[in-house]
């Protein structure tokens, strides 16, 4: 089946689209009631993204399949330009790299031709939500207005469909496996949509069988909404159309699930409709007693009160985020010969972190202590002791022996002076180490220690950035609201403090100033990011760096330090895409002099690693 390109399709953003967002009628939008499945035109479309964030994230390939009465009208496929750096672990799932797309055309050319592919027939989508979200927020981003079509999700109509000892996984995959599609699933996008089109027809072959014939009796056969669910749709009756933070409560008022929404009442409504087909979620609205809501200026504002309450109730059925403490940190001991440690807890704000998992922060500690020249042994030493350590092969101590209080007092202003963000020379010693080890041929050590560093960079990096935010006394920051207003948010120590909203037509600036009037005094406590939440300053300081952002003041003002890990940004993503290569043989990438490029496999028998 041959594909169609930009040139096939008759239509432009100024025309079509420039006609939708005027007004006019969209064949989608209402389908015949009684059309039969047989002529139902569907197009089936699968995305690949720089992420999981519709917000944060860009498209990087669009694949998408017409179909009707089971024959391929047309296809379209595309890579897309998303005009940022694809992280490493896309590169690993999807194989599309950077210099793939370099030369693709932009969302704003793409996005006009596939809309005018799709018009006038049904979108599915395997996990519809993620394909039909990033679409939609695409086409909010070049000012057209969403075509509001109807949309299939396949794993909802599976979940309907098959039993779970038929399909215990509804992963496009597994029902790939099941169907025996032709085409294997690669998470590759025209691939992943040609395989979803057979699951489509396998499902409606099964919904044939139960009476299901035309495209209304679908919609009605879905959702799945249980009669408990239906007995409390009167839960969501008082819910206001506003941003905010929704609490269903269980029989003895306890909080079973906290929730963010951009319009709480569609939002609180679709949990009783069996929208959400998440048998803890089915769980749950059975528990419920009743809904609380708190109303929120914007999003910003809602997404910090959830991280509280989350923290605040732990309730048992969210998954995220109800352990705000369990994050780990580096610090630098109070002995004689400091060496580091990685704490839960550290006493100081003088720490390194978040890191989530136990096993990076050590893996930071020792590349630190390597590129520092501090001690990784645990013995105490007293202020007239001199460092001696038992040589080993394997791992020693980077501590040079010998060393008294006074010679051993560089090492550990080195490494704090790259924990304050002074001096990131520390890094740079470690980078000149790989380069060594690689050199001498020794590919497996280097390889190791430049996976270490690159993890270190990033999670310093992210740290330092955190706590320059919550460093800063007072932030006043402003997005725009997309209807000519603004959303508002006075930021403390690197908590929100207060928010509010300028509608179109009121003057920003008097509102700035009543908010920060009325905003939250912040005790700042002697703790990482003076004791804010890990996660609701990582949430601000996204943010901060959405585009549109701007920072009205700053005081004293509000800037990385000059020290900063960051400086090593552009190695650790150079050094991720070695580590790709690495485990891709067969991909030819360009040596660079920051990443290990080891030897083919028919070639490391003649340079065997001596380490």
């Amino acid at each position: 089946m041959p594909q169609l390109s930009f040139a096939d399709l008759d239509g432009s953003a100024d025309g079509w689209a420039g006609g939708w967002a005027k007004g006019w009628a969209d064949p989608l939008a209402d389908p015949e009631a009684g059309i039969a499945l047989a002529d139902t035109t569907f197009v089936v479309v699968d995305l690949e993204t720089t992420g999981g964030s519709r917000e944060h994230d860009a498209i990087t390939e669009i694949g998408a399949v017409k179909i009707r009465g089971g024959a391929v009208l047309g296809e379209l496929a595309t890579l897309v330009d998303p005009g940022c750096v694809i992280p490493p672990q896309i590169v690993e799932l999807t194989g599309i790299t950077t210099a793939m797309v370099r030369d693709a055309p932009k969302i704003h050319t793409v996005l006009p031709a596939f809309l005018e592919f799709s018009r006038g027939a049904v979108l599915v989508a395997h996990n519809a939500g993620f394909d039909i979200g990033f679409l939609r927020a695409a086409a909010q981003r070049q000012g057209l207005a969403w075509p509001r079509p109807q949309v299939l999700c396949t794993v909802k109509l599976a979940r309907r469909v098959l039993t779970r000892d038929e399909a215990p996984s509804v992963k496009l995959s597994a029902l790939a496996r099941l169907f025996g599609a032709s085409t294997t699933p690669t998470h590759r996008a025209l691939d992943d949509a040609r395989a979803t089109v057979d699951v489509l027809h396998g499902l409606i072959e099964r919904v044939g069988n139960q009476g299901v014939h035309t495209y209304s009796e679908l919609r009605g056969y879905l959702p799945d909404k249980s009669a408990p669910q239906r007995r409390k749709r009167h839960l969501a009756q008082g819910v206001p159309s506003s941003p905010g933070v929704y609490l269903f409560r269980g029989p003895a008022d306890e909080v079973l699930y906290v929730g963010t929404a951009v319009n709480l009442r569609r939002r609180v409504g679709q949990y009783f409709t069996g929208a959400d087909p998440r048998t803890r979620m089915k769980e749950m609205v059975a528990l419920a007693t009743r809904v609380d809501h708190v109303e929120c200026a914007h999003q910003l504002e809602a997404g910090v009160r959830e991280l509280r309450l989350l923290a605040a109730h732990a309730p048992p059925y969210n998954r995220r985020s109800k352990f705000p403490r369990k994050w780990w940190w580096i610090t630098l001991t109070e002995e004689a010969f400091p060496r580091l440690s990685v704490v839960r807890r550290p006493r100081s704000p003088r720490a390194l972190g978040p890191f989530s998992a136990r096993a990076d922060a050590v893996d930071t500690a020792e590349v630190l202590a390597r590129g520092a020249g501090l001690r990784t042994c645990t013995a105490r030493l007293s202020r007239s002791a001199q460092h001696r350590c038992a040589e080993r092969e394997l791992s020693p101590c980077p501590a040079p022996p010998g060393a008294d209080m006074a010679g051993y007092a560089s090492a550990a202003r080195r490494a704090a002076d790259l924990i304050d963000g002074v001096d990131h020379r520390v890094i740079a010693h470690v980078v000149g180490q790989i380069e060594e080890l690689a050199g001498q041929h020794r590919y497996e050590t280097a390889a190791r220690l430049r996976d270490h560093t690159a993890t270190a960079v990033e999670k310093i990096a992210r740290g330092q950035q955190l706590r320059a935010l919550a460093d800063v006394d007072q932030i006043v920051a402003a997005q725009p609201d997309g209807q000519g207003g603004w959303h508002l948010a006075v930021i403390r120590h690197g908590q929100l403090a207060s928010a509010g909203c300028a509608r179109r037509g009121v003057p920003p600036m008097p509102v700035v100033d009543a908010i920060t009037a009325a905003a939250q005094t912040i005790l700042v406590e002697d703790a990482p990011l003076g004791g804010a939440l890990v996660e609701e300053t990582g949430l601000i300081a996204r943010w901060l760096t959405t585009p549109g952002v701007r920072i009205v003041t700053a005081e004293p003002g509000y800037a990385s330090p000059i020290g900063s890990a960051m400086h090593w940004a552009g190695w650790a993503v150079r050094a991720r895409t070695a580590q790709l290569a690495a485990g891709r043989p067969e991909t030819d990438l360009l040596d660079d002099r920051y990443g290990v490029h080891p030897p083919r496999r028919a070639d490391r028998a003649s340079l065997r690693p001596s380490g």
